[in-house]
């Protein structure tokens, strides 16, 4: 199949699936004139990266998962660590915007919105903290 009709199988743009081939975490069969032939395990593998890149996984850990994926004699426990670091990392990320939230939130709050020139939310984006 061509790379449009990856695209449309998988779900991903072919830009994006350009991207991966560039990075080496696709390697779809080339023709001697150069195109690009996908087979149905490239469609699926885009399928699975874009699955883990919508769930947040960084590119390394895509790499990390395909070829966990590939390795039919993987130990799940290695796929659960990649897991659970990226499950901490999105904990963090929650923690950092539940905190920016509430501290924006304040600043709207006790911004009048008004004529005046005040305005606490410009005061603490000027101040050293």
């Amino acid at each position: 199949m061509n790379i449009g009709d990856a695209a449309t199988r998988s779900g991903l743009p072919a830009k994006t699936i350009r991207y991966y081939e560039d990075i080496g975490l696709v390697k779809p069969l080339r023709s001697a004139n150069g195109y690009r032939t996908f087979r149905d395990s490239d469609a699926h593998k885009l399928a699975f990266l874009g699955r883990a890149r919508a769930l947040g996984f960084s590119i390394d850990d895509c790499r990390s998962l395909i070829k966990l994926y590939e390795d039919t004699g993987r130990e799940s426990a290695e796929v659960k660590h990649i897991a659970e670091e990226h499950l901490s990392r999105i904990d963090e990320k929650i923690t950092e915007l539940t905190e920016m939230r509430a501290t924006l939130a304040t600043l709207v709050h006790a911004c009048a919105g008004d004529h005046r020139p005040d305005c606490p939310i410009l005061a603490d984006l000027a101040s050293k903290q």
